[in-house]
């Protein structure tokens, strides 16, 4: 049966203007799903979780404590980066297409690079470590990389597993900083400090996260271990504690000096940290 006059010419077109539109549409989602190109990040924390999933190019700049060996692990890498001091206007400047921030960013910070119609994204601070896999999946994905975050976090778990449960006593260690401050059984470090097989004294003195312990308490207390804080160029009453004969004593008995770089941060390279304090409870097998 031959068809109506004019029924092609009518169809041809609404079919032309379908096909386009869902052309268009199918770039627009994949426009979407277009990992970013420029990304900026403004704390050490997602500085170096960024960089170790980042496409090569990607991540164009990260802040200026990330090239600082003191407390980054990752400074070597960082160097090769603009560095940033997290200001909102230098922030503009790089033209980024994303923004990495964490929920302890400054408000105002963040507010104005929104304003900015910048697209700032806020990661929560690992406090613990079964937090670290989390936010590893969350950068993964708001970098379009969530395979090399799997891989990261497969990598992460498989470092945990191998770690052997210590075996016979648990020396007893405190970790000592600037002002006595110490860190209980309820932290990332104080988890650290029971993988690598040591008794935390701060649970003796009712400390279960982050707190002060007074010198004195610590002398009675007797720790076998006594794991220092870093010291930092300059001066600081703070960590005139430090320098205190009576410490100095409790350290003569045992201890160590340990970087806050492998453990100031919620990344894998936390596992560095126990197996340094493995080593100083096992001084034969060497410490650094």
């Amino acid at each position: 049966m031959p068809r109506p006059a004019g029924r092609s010419t009518l169809a041809l077109p609404r079919a032309s203007r379908l096909a386009a539109l869902a052309v268009a549409l199918g770039c627009a989602t994949a426009a979407a799903a277009e990992p970013p190109r420029r990304v900026v990040s403004l704390n050490l924390c997602t500085d170096q979780l960024a960089m170790m999933l980042a496409a090569p190019g990607q991540l164009i700049s990260v802040t200026h404590l990330a090239a600082d060996p003191m407390i980054s692990v990752m400074a070597d890498q960082a160097s090769a980066l603009a560095l940033n001091h997290a200001r909102a206007e230098e922030i503009h400047a790089l033209n980024p297409d994303l923004v990495l921030a964490v929920s302890w960013t400054p408000r105002h910070t963040v507010s104005m690079l929104r304003r900015l119609d910048l697209d700032v994204v806020e990661m929560p601070l690992a406090m613990r470590l079964e937090e670290i896999p989390a936010n590893i999946a969350q950068i993964g994905h708001w970098l379009g990389r969530e395979a090399q975050a799997d891989a990261l976090i497969a990598d992460f778990h498989a470092g945990l597993a191998a770690i052997a449960p210590p075996v016979g006593d648990r020396p007893r260690a405190v970790l000592h900083n600037a002002n006595n401050y110490t860190s209980g059984s309820n932290t990332m470090a104080g988890q650290i400090l029971a993988l690598a097989g040591l008794a935390n004294i701060a649970e003796e003195a009712g400390i279960s996260g982050g707190g002060s312990l007074p010198m004195e308490q610590i002398v009675m207390l007797a720790p076998d271990l006594v794991i220092q804080a870093q010291r930092y160029p300059g001066a600081s009453r703070a960590e005139g504690v430090m320098d205190h004969p009576a410490m100095a004593a409790l350290r003569n008995r045992g201890g160590g000096t340990l970087a806050d770089a492998e453990w100031v941060c919620g990344t894998p390279h936390v596992l560095r940290a126990v197996a340094r304090l493995t080593a100083l409870r096992h001084p034969s097998t060497g410490s650094e």
